[in-house]
């Protein structure tokens, strides 16, 4: 089965770029189909646990996760009676962190179905954990926290942004991530694994659109004080109440950068966009004129060579910027960049197996700008704090181009 009518430039799914990457013997991108970190069945036992780099805010990171139902949405698959489920996590400034245990990149269970999926032996002792403390109590400023939604790439999972997402947080954002089922590898509280093999389910933009879009009503529920869990888990201590329902933006990969901009034109809630390399292909075309802030950092799906992205980008009628990393490629603005160079110490991946999966850029200053560009963008327009990042190239980061 194939996970996605969703394809990249070249026309080929996910799915069967993975199968190809497989066959000619290199490793697995973490954001394409399965984590770079698993241990193929001759390697060598016993290498360090991957780690992820810490947020570089204020604040230390809270994160908890939620169960949530759209009572609005039939599920075909489940049958009568059942509605769209969802896995999401809300990640947060926290405070009194000590005895709350750090989150794992993955739950175990969906992990080790991603793991499954690509062919690799499993060693979860190597999964890194996140500099999010489980169920810790929110940091509260005496005023409501902006909101941030992030929706992940076709096959993929919402841990796929993770050194975005916790350096958002730690900035004082709550960000809301959402694994979109059938297109995702999410595990429910019940221990049920659903991966995006489990069934025949296409999934387009429009639809991770559609998760995106609940998820506003939940942030309203918790802005409100009601909890949106549909076991009414326990939520952590200030998490109620402590949104702002009237700063919400929202940033993708992939297609999730084009269920950015979909959820944008569809609802007014969200204030401002950000698609890392989407390459803005939906059904149908996204010609509407958009009036809000929208920001693109593109690698591969640019709009000298995507139509639909340089159609789209005609039609951004408010503050826009379209940047690129020399060296980027689809890939490189996520969690692959740190993670991949790891893991091919392990491995014994060569350079060029490297370069094919997470490019040409450095990937310390590919950290670096996964951490100061999104907060500049969100921080300029949800917040009204206005730096000078974003105004030009910058001699910080040389690396980074502005697409005029």
């Amino acid at each position: 089965m194939t996970t996605t009518p969703f394809t990249d430039r070249q026309g080929m799914t996910r799915r069967r770029m993975l199968g190809a990457t497989l066959a000619a013997g290199a490793a697995v991108p973490l954001a394409v189909a399965g984590p770079a970190w698993a241990t193929a069945p001759a390697a060598t036992p016993g290498p360090a646990r991957l780690t992820l780099p810490a947020p570089t805010g204020p604040h230390p990171v809270g994160t908890v996760s939620l169960h949530l139902v759209d009572g609005s949405r039939p599920d075909p698959v489940a049958g009568p009676g059942h509605y769209r489920e969802l896995m999401a996590s809300v990640w947060y400034p926290a405070r009194d962190v000590g005895d709350h245990p750090l989150a794992p990149w993955m739950p175990d269970g969906a992990m080790r179905a991603f793991l499954t999926d690509t062919g690799f032996a499993i060693d979860p002792a190597l999964a890194p954990l996140t500099s999010g403390h489980v169920g810790a109590p929110v940091h509260r400023a005496g005023h409501p926290l902006p909101v941030v939604v992030y929706s992940h790439g076709a096959g993929s999972h919402r841990a796929d942004h993770t050194v975005m997402v916790q350096e958002l947080a730690s900035h004082g954002y709550v960000v809301v991530t959402v694994d979109h089922t059938y297109d995702a590898f999410t595990e429910f509280p019940d221990g049920r694994v659903v991966t995006p093999d489990s069934y025949d389910v296409p999934t387009y933009p429009k639809d991770h659109a559609a998760d995106a879009r609940f998820l506003l009503n939940c942030v309203e529920e918790l802005a409100a004080g009601r909890n949106p869990d549909t076991d009414r888990k326990p939520l952590p201590a200030g998490l109620l109440g402590a949104l702002d329902p009237k700063r919400i933006g929202m940033f993708g990969w992939s297609k999730g950068g084009t269920a950015t901009a979909l959820a944008m034109l569809a609802d007014q809630r969200v204030r401002a966009g950000l698609s890392l390399d989407g390459p803005m292909q939906a059904q149908p075309p996204l010609t509407a004129d958009l009036d809000r802030p929208f920001m693109m950092m593109t690698a591969v799906f640019t709009r000298a060579q995507d139509p639909a992205a340089a159609e789209f980008w005609s039609h951004l009628r408010g503050w826009r910027l379209n940047i690129q990393a020399d060296g980027a490629v689809h890939s490189s603005y996520g969690d692959n960049q740190v993670l991949i160079p790891q893991a091919a110490k392990i491995l014994g991946m060569t350079d060029q197996q490297i370069q094919g999966m997470i490019g040409t850029l450095d990937p310390a200053r590919a950290v670096r700008i996964q951490q100061a560009y999104p907060l500049a963008f969100f921080d300029e327009h949800l917040r009204h704090r206005r730096g000078h990042l974003l105004d030009g190239p910058s001699a910080a980061f040389p690396e980074v181009k502005f697409l005029l």
